[in-house]
């Protein structure tokens, strides 16, 4: 089969001939069809991800048609058409995993990292991390949702807000654009944060009903001008940025981070004590959340903005993305 393979941290994408994969008995073969390049696939091209070995095929935003099945899956039959996104699989074993809390296993596997992902004709993958696709979705449609769509889905379902709240969404890029229209079909007030007015009329198609230029206004001042944010769920890895508006949440109100960064945001004490505010943090969600999402996704009609590449063009495909020129995903298509 075909794969772009990484063969040492730092090293250019190879494509070439390997060896198929056959499934264990609790795996499944999946014959790729799409593939979402995700900024953490840098983790791969780079070497910057604990225990990771070479060489390696990249790629947890992947759909495909199940092709066999390993001895002890059950629930999965060839044929159907499946996703796999970045929690790779658990071990059931630890503590974590025995409070049914799959997401913190702490042997956690993730799709592309420890074993071979999607920048392929085929994969295999645990059963475990498999998820179903709705007919509604085309594969290049939902294999950006499973890493991107059921990031900010999962934070906002999980962050206690309720329908009519002020949802304020800092960025407007790869997770941005998909967290404005969840958050708008969700029933939330919706303020898009950006630092220009290039993707205005983009956040108002999207759904969003107020847009805030911080390079204009004070973004935590316009926020409390709207009666304070409930939720600012932080989608661009600028942390400046982010703590720029930490001002605009309101009484009881929570800045949710999900852009990867790890240059520190500054909160003071004094800013979460009065009004009981919070900042947290959250990470994707198992392969039943990643069901949920794609479920939402295809019943609201939220689809990603992506931009598609042949296989054997994957170098510039991931250059368009590590650069952020696409707007707003990079789908491989097999």
């Amino acid at each position: 089969m075909k794969a772009a393979v990484i063969e040492e941290a730092g090293g250019d994408f190879v494509v070439k001939e390997v060896d198929k994969p056959s499934p264990s008995s609790n795996e499944i073969l999946i014959k790729v069809e799409a593939c979402g390049i995700c900024h953490s696939d840098n983790f791969v091209k780079e070497g910057g991800f604990p225990g990771l070995e070479y060489p390696r095929i990249p790629g947890h935003e992947v759909v495909g048609i199940i092709e066999e099945v390993g001895e002890n899956v059950v629930q999965w039959e060839k044929g159907q058409r499946v996703g796999v996104g970045w929690h790779g699989g658990h071990c059931f074993e630890c503590e974590p995993c025995r409070r049914g809390d799959f997401i913190s296993c702490e042997n956690a596997r993730v799709s592309g990292i420890s074993y071979d992902g999607g920048y392929a004709e085929y994969m295999t993958a645990p059963q475990e991390a498999v998820a179903n696709i709705p007919d509604e979705l085309t594969s290049a449609e939902a294999a950006p949702l499973l890493c991107a769509g059921i990031t900010v889905f999962n934070a906002l379902r999980n962050s206690g807000i309720r329908a009519g709240d002020i949802v304020a969404v800092q960025g407007i890029g790869g997770l941005g654009h998909l967290a404005i229209q969840y958050a708008a079909k969700m029933g939330m007030r919706t303020v898009a944060v950006s630092h220009s007015n290039e993707k205005k009329e983009l956040a108002s198609k999207l759904g969003a009903h107020e847009f805030i230029n911080t390079s204009e206004k004070d973004g935590a001042e316009e926020l409390q001008k709207l009666g304070g944010a409930k939720l600012i769920l932080a989608t661009a890895p600028h942390s400046d940025a982010i703590t720029s508006i930490v001002d605009g949440l309101g009484i009881d109100g929570k800045l949710l981070m999900v852009a990867a960064t790890g240059e520190p945001i500054e909160v003071s004490p004094m800013q979460l004590l009065m009004g009981r505010k919070s900042a947290a943090g959250w990470p994707s969600g198992t392969a039943i959340d990643s069901e949920d999402t794609l479920k939402f996704s295809a019943m609201t009609g939220t689809k990603p903005m992506i931009e598609e590449y042949e296989l054997d063009d994957v170098s510039e495909a991931f250059q368009q993305m590590m650069n952020n020129k696409a707007r707003f995903r990079v789908v491989l298509k097999m």
